[in-house]
């Protein structure tokens, strides 16, 4: 079964355990320390769109949604009437697409830990190339999603700091880093929220 099948079958059948119905805690948090992001946005992995929806305030020039399911991008689109908010179905590797001239913003949330560890180089590379010169990655990742005892397989996948250095150390700047105070019930703790700059100023 191809990553977009199993994806649309999840949807499909309401067996998503990840969406909480809600934007990510640690999101709403951010906006509220920081203020809202400006200029266009894009969120990968954006299933029903909670997250893009949250971000698509006033002053922003428009946020982008992409996601593997069609049923999810259907979805989203329903639930986002109104705002300045698009969605697409669209695979973030697929390297034709340049997301129409690039993104000031790249909001990560779920989707660095839905892809298997194997493919998280393409990962960075994709929003590299995605951002414009010296574009700005907000991520918010999730470094231990199982209990002790619990099997350690994935998707989720967990993460931690010395990865997310070897991989977005080489292109990216860290600006801010720190763990949310505000979480989904039972991730408490257990993420991470990291600023980065792209340092590619061509």
């Amino acid at each position: 079964m191809s990553a977009t099948s199993e994806w649309e079958s999840w949807y499909r059948a309401g067996d998503t355990p990840w969406d909480k119905g809600y934007a990510a805690p640690p999101l709403m948090e951010w906006l509220e320390d920081h203020g809202p992001l400006a200029g266009r946005i894009l969120v990968p992995g954006c299933g029903l769109g909670h997250d893009a929806r949250a971000l698509a305030t006033k002053g922003v020039d428009e946020v982008v949604g992409i996601d593997l399911s069609p049923f999810a991008v259907e979805q989203a689109r329903r639930l986002a009437a109104g705002r300045p908010v698009r969605f697409t179905v669209q695979d973030l590797f697929d390297e034709t697409w340049d997301g129409q001239g690039g993104f000031d913003w790249v909001f990560e949330h779920t989707c660095f830990c839905a892809i298997h560890p194997d493919d998280r180089p393409r990962y960075v590379r994709a929003v590299r190339r995605l951002l414009k010169p010296n574009g700005r990655f907000l991520g918010v990742f999730f470094l231990n999603p199982w209990d002790p005892g619990e099997k350690p397989d994935g998707p989720p996948f967990g993460t931690g700091q010395t990865e997310l250095d070897e991989l977005f150390g080489p292109w990216f700047n860290l600006v801010e880093e720190y763990v949310p105070t505000q979480a989904y019930p039972g991730r408490e703790g257990r993420e991470l929220v990291r600023l980065l700059r792209c340092n590619r100023g061509d």
